[in-house]
């Protein structure tokens, strides 16, 4: 591999590396690693917002062929899924995996074991290394990271988060991380309190997105399609909540700038607590003018639509 594809952990210095990851497992001490700052012990293997204690959870480990075309290529996307969640979101299309499952019913994997999904993904071809909901598992990850390098790890790694994220989390994957894919979901607070439970999503979100864009910039792709470095951010469209579209949009083109790499998600659908008599507005499906709309938004702002979103307008 050429000294510019070389992913950004291959770049640390090893000692550096080792020193990050003994600094964000001693954080678990009192964490503070997202938004919820618990403050609980999980060295100690206790838990609270995130259900997760001294090790990760891993729901599942596959190559991913429904990510984006520039992260999926020819052999997949090397998604690690990590149970629990951080949000609350009622909406969740994985509700079985980030919020119903119970502590303990999951796999729970040690640094080894981590490492070793990581080095079978690549044996099996894959492009990447997409940590799925990472939010609350930094320190198990950066452990986990030092062993499969050292055992031969090659692949950029994907950061594909909700943006519920602490500064602190970000920085500690400062130099480590080549991709950011951060799911902006929604602008207001009213909204975010009421179907994320977390009310300070949307100045958290800003934050962590801003401090994505500073470490890696705007998303590169090369020659063969595939990203190399820099920040793609999702964002799926809400039945009736256009102007938290707009709003988002809008922010990502001003603060960040038109050359934005954005996926325009048009798949929501009505899951995990929505229904008429919980959440009556949510229990229907986007239509597809409001699709368009958006898709002409983003490219009256200049932003770069991801291919499979940036279809013809309807």
């Amino acid at each position: 591999m050429s000294a510019t594809l070389q992913p950004a952990y291959l770049r640390l210095p090893p000692q550096e590396l080792r020193e990050r990851a003994v600094q964000a497992v001693a954080l678990l001490s009192d964490c503070r690693l997202c938004p919820r700052d618990c403050g609980v012990d999980r060295l100690a293997d206790r838990w609270s917002a995130c259900k997760t204690g001294r090790h990760a959870v891993v729901s599942s480990a596959f190559p991913h062929f429904g990510e984006e075309d520039c992260l999926r290529g020819s052999r997949g996307s090397g998604t690690i899924f990590f149970a629990h969640c951080n949000l609350r979101c009622v909406f969740c299309q994985n509700y079985d995996i980030s919020q119903a499952v119970k502590p303990g019913a999951a796999r729970t994997i040690g640094p080894t074991g981590l490492a070793s999904l990581m080095l079978d993904l690549q044996d099996r071809g894959c492009h990447n290394i997409n940590f799925v909901t990472p939010e609350h598992v930094v320190p198990q990850i950066l452990e986990a990271l030092i062993l499969a390098a050292e055992c031969g790890l090659r692949l950029p790694l994907v950061y594909n988060t909700s943006a519920y994220d602490s500064l602190e989390s970000i920085e500690l994957m400062n130099g480590v991380v080549d991709i950011y894919m951060p799911d902006f979901k929604l602008w207001s607070t009213k909204r975010a309190a009421s179907w994320l439970r977390a009310a300070d999503y949307p100045d958290t979100a800003r934050g962590a997105i801003r401090a994505m864009h500073e470490q890696v910039g705007y998303l590169e792709i090369g020659p063969d399609g595939l990203a190399r470095r820099g920040v793609l951010v999702r964002h799926l469209l809400m039945p009736g909540a256009f102007d938290e579209t707009r709003s988002i949009l809008e922010w990502l083109a001003s603060e960040l700038g038109p050359n934005t790499y954005v996926n325009l998600m048009n798949q929501y659908r009505p899951a995990g607590k929505v229904d008429d008599r919980s959440y009556p507005d949510l229990n229907r499906h986007v239509p597809p003018s409001e699709y368009s709309k958006g898709l002409e938004l983003a490219e009256d702002l200049g932003l770069r639509l991801d291919r499979r979103a940036a279809t013809p307008r309807m």
